[in-house]
């Protein structure tokens, strides 16, 4: 069993990047049929407030096991 933990922890690292990419697209859908993006329209509305931004930034940060990947299939 102790084995198994770290490479479950390892695996499930790959997870969240493509999990949050994918939040960002339905958040980003939703907005767009619900017609929030009228209330972006507003002089004044920050482009990076809502959750579609938030979810794209949790995306980036957690591609690091991705990069580590792709930089061991490159070398």
């Amino acid at each position: 069993m102790s084995r198994a933990l770290p490479r479950l922890a390892r695996w499930l690292a790959f997870a969240a990047a493509p999990t949050f990419g994918l939040m960002a697209l339905a958040t980003r859908l939703q907005e767009a049929t619900a017609g929030v993006m009228l209330c972006s329209a507003l002089p004044g509305a920050s482009p990076l407030s809502g959750m579609t931004p938030m979810y794209l930034l949790m995306a980036g940060f957690h591609l690091g096991p991705w990069l580590r990947l792709a930089s061991r299939a490159d070398a």
